[in-house]
């Protein structure tokens, strides 16, 4: 923990709702170490907000209305290659997870957490550690060494479970018929599904798709 003459560590919060960002600052004003110095409802806001106020440490949730927390935590290291960003979520999908933490994010944080776990990880991320319960790793160590989906496999995978039929799949994507099949049926092997359906729910569980 900091003493009282060092500074604070600047914390900015980027979640789209307003309670949750109200309790989150609460939490955060409770602990001397800590500064909440920008909220942000949106990933453009967000991106906004982090040119604008060059926080040390962002908490990003992952769904948001406009961009994901993905693609703006890509962004904002983009500006800021060395910038420390947290992953606050419900999310516990392992796919989800580790495009999360390949996107740059140095923390994975749970929302159902107790608080200082939350704190303990912002200290260690802005300490240049990572920030990884042992709730998120498990998540991750239960799939490790098993084969992930391709990106053509996850886009036919999100026609279907938008409700598409093979054909609609194969113009939608400028292939064939067959070929939509064979990635249907790769995806089901790779996923353990017992047919499209089971593959669909499987995947959303995991975070590989979202709706």
């Amino acid at each position: 923990m900091q003493n009282s003459s060092e500074p604070r560590i600047r914390v900015m919060c980027v979640d789209d709702h307003p309670i949750f960002r109200q309790g989150l600052a609460a939490v955060l004003g409770n602990d001397p170490t800590l500064e909440l110095v920008a909220e942000a409802s949106n990933g453009e806001l967000a991106i906004e907000n982090f040119r604008q106020f060059n926080p040390d440490v962002t908490l990003m949730d992952l769904r948001l209305p406009d961009i994901s927390g993905i693609d703006a935590t890509i962004a904002i290291r983009a500006i800021a290659p060395d910038a420390r960003i947290v992953v606050l979520t419900t999310e516990t999908g392992d796919a989800l997870i580790a495009r999360a933490l390949a996107a740059g994010a140095r923390g994975y944080v749970l929302k159902g957490m107790a608080f200082p776990e939350l704190l303990k990880i912002i200290h260690a991320v802005h300490g240049g550690k990572s920030g990884i319960p042992g709730l998120v790793a498990t998540h991750i160590a239960e799939h490790l060494g098993e084969k992930t989906l391709s990106a053509r496999e996850i886009e036919v995978l999100t026609l279907i479970a938008e409700g598409y039929r093979n054909r609609t799949v194969a113009e939608a994507l400028s292939i064939s018929e067959e070929t939509v099949k064979m990635h249907v049926k790769n995806t089901m092997a790779k996923l353990g599904a017992n047919d499209r359906t089971h593959a669909v729910t499987i995947a959303i569980q995991r975070g590989f798709i979202t709706l």
